[in-house]
C-alpha cells in the first residue's frame, strides 16, 4: 500500500507539480488550499506525511502544525514546511514546532523528493 501524503498549498503554481511528483514516485495524493480544509482531510486521510506551506488563506501554516501536534492520534505523522519564508528566525520557529523538516522555496524536485523518500524510509 502506498504512502500517503497531503499537500497544503494555496499556490497552483506549486500544487501541480508537486502532486505530480509525489504520484510519479508512487504515493497516494491528496491536496488542500486552506489550513482548515487540510485539518478536516486529516482525519479521514490520515496521511504519513504532510507539504505544508506557511503562508495559508486564514489558518496558517504554524496554527495547522501546532494543531496536528497536540493530537496524539497523529504523533507519527511527519511533518514539511515547504515556505518562502526562508529567514533564520522563520525555520527556527518551524522546526521549534517540530516539524520534521523546513524546505525554502524555490526548492529542487529532486531534493523534495529524497527528503520525503528518507522522512517516510524511516517510518516503517
Amino acid at each position: 500500500m502506498p504512502k500517503k501524503i497531503l499537500i497544503v498549498d494555496d499556490e497552483p503554481n506549486i500544487i501541480v507539480p508537486l502532486e505530480f511528483l509525489m504520484e510519479q514516485n508512487h504515493y497516494d495524493v491528496k491536496v488542500a488550499d486552506t489550513g482548515e480544509k487540510a485539518l478536516d482531510l486529516i482525519e479521514n486521510y490520515n496521511p504519513d506525511l504532510i507539504l505544508l506551506d506557511i503562508m495559508l488563506p486564514g489558518m496558517d501554516g504554524y496554527e495547522v502544525c501546532q494543531k496536528i501536534r497536540m493530537n496524539p492520534h497523529f504523533k507519527t505523522m511527519k511533518i514539511v514546511f515547504l515556505s518562502a519564508m526562508a529567514r533564520t528566525i522563520d525555520i527556527a520557529k518551524g522546526m521549534g514546532l517540530t516539524a520534521d523538516d523546513y524546505i525554502t522555496k524555490p526548492f529542487s524536485n529532486a531534493h523534495v523528493v529524497d527528503r520525503i523518500n528518507e522522512l517516510l524510509r524511516e517510518d516503517k
